[in-house]
């Protein structure tokens, strides 16, 4: 089923389209940081190229459905979705993959990644009762607070979702992931490019977050010889590619 947006997984754990955010009552065209209260304590969406360049990501907010001010507003550009023609198209080794049809700019945003977001427990079971054959569209996105607390978000795609569930994952990729707050805590996991894209090329992302991230934020461990016959191999054929694609043990692991 096809949903441009994230949707209430079925445990029920959480919302993304919950409203908790009070707005802004800002009057101006566009608001600007930091007399936009949305605004006062991150990044806009509009803003990334030059967080791009910076160690540490602050969050990144846009306007709300409360916000006073109008629907041209700049921070507003990770809700209005899709604005690209994309294509999926079947590679010769990986699978669906996506593809731009016309040329897209360092920064621009691209699509969100979209499906059911769950909790910790429904992610694990659903991806334990997986075989090794089987695609798996889980998504663990974690966000490392200053104080040391992390956030954690699921998402799958897997029988609800949009495009992005048909990206594959390249070891050197030519787009970035990045959790934008619009409504409420909830993040949109919005998808930019990290390079200017010609049209006809193919669009991919690494799965292990490792790519503009620290790579201590990733849990991806390097698992022993016996694990890596259920590991999935990696074709994304770039200079550095790992030969298997990312692997997170906290979903695999038993309590």
């Amino acid at each position: 089923q096809y949903s441009p947006e994230s949707v209430p997984g079925a445990d029920g754990q959480t919302d993304p389209t919950e409203v908790t955010f009070p707005g802004c009552s800002c009057r101006s065209s566009s608001c600007t940081a930091p007399q936009c209260p949305c605004l006062r304590w991150g990044h806009s969406s509009s803003s990334l190229q030059e967080q791009q360049e910076q160690p540490f990501c602050r969050p990144v907010f846009e306007c709300s459905s409360l916000c006073s001010c109008g629907e041209g507003c700049h921070s507003r550009l990770v809700q209005r979705g899709l604005r690209l023609r994309l294509q999926v198209f079947r590679t010769p080794r990986k699978g669906w993959g996506v593809r731009t049809l016309q040329p897209i700019p360092r920064g621009s945003f691209v699509c969100e990644y979209a499906g059911e977001v769950l909790g910790f427990a429904e992610a694990q079971r659903r991806i334990q009762a997986q075989t090794p054959e089987e695609p798996n569209y889980i998504i663990a996105v974690r966000e490392h607070l200053h104080d040391g607390r992390v956030m954690e978000t699921f998402v799958d795609p897997t029988r609800i979702g949009n495009v992005g569930r048909f990206l594959n994952h390249s070891c050197e990729p030519n787009l970035f992931m990045v959790p934008v707050r619009v409504d409420s805590m909830v993040p949109k996991l919005a998808l930019f490019a990290a390079a200017d894209i010609s049209a006809g090329e193919e669009l991919s992302y690494d799965y292990s977050g490792r790519f503009h991230n620290s790579p201590a934020a990733s849990r991806e461990h390097k698992p022993v010889q016996e694990e890596n016959s259920l590991r999935k191999p990696c074709y994304c054929g770039s200079r550095t590619c790992a030969s298997f694609l990312p692997w997170d043990s906290s979903l695999f692991s038993t309590p």
